[in-house]
């Protein structure tokens, strides 16, 4: 019975590294339909073109869902390699000691930037953009450190995505 539920936990991390290939990939791709930086003029000459705002809403959305799915696979993959998880900073200091996460305060700065997203409703065009050309900078560091996590778990557990379904397009991320 352990061994199953220690399978299992092996089996959900896996499920966790895929979606985290599949979010980052999809980011990517929302984000590379757009040339950045974006400004605010560009914004409001086009403020009623959906096709950009559902890009922008797309790239909202995604880039939080990857930052969600590292958060987990993380706490996850903390408890498999015996690290403490009773707080999410002590897992934070573990992968930043570890050199997945760049920095505790890069990660708390996109917690911040995509939490003002969810509850700010500006028409300011030009925090709109600032807050969109920091979403895009800012994706490239959850792109390096989803793809450092995938490493760690390889190396240290032997727990890889469940399915390649997206391993090719996530390496393409970073070609």
């Amino acid at each position: 019975m352990t061994h199953d539920l220690l399978e299992e936990q092996r089996l959900h991390l896996a499920r966790l590294l895929e979606a985290i290939q599949r979010c980052a990939w999809f980011l990517h791709q929302s984000d590379g339909k757009l040339e950045w930086p974006i400004d605010a003029a560009q914004l409001e000459a086009q403020k009623k073109d959906v096709d950009l705002f559902e890009t922008l809403a797309a790239i909202n959305e995604r880039f939080a869902k990857l930052q969600d799915s590292l958060a987990s696979a993380m706490r996850h993959s903390a408890l498999l390699m015996g690290e403490p998880t009773d707080s999410f900073l002590k897992v934070l200091a573990f992968f930043e000691k570890q050199g997945v996460v760049e920095s505790m305060d890069d990660w708390q700065r996109c917690r911040m930037v995509r939490n003002m997203a969810a509850h700010d409703y500006a028409t300011d065009y030009s925090e709109i953009a600032e807050h969109f050309n920091l979403l895009h900078d800012l994706s490239k560091m959850l792109f390096q450190t989803a793809r450092r996590l995938l490493d760690i778990c390889h190396r240290l557990i032997g727990i890889e995505p469940a399915s390649s379904d997206f391993t090719n397009e996530f390496e393409r991320i970073f070609a």
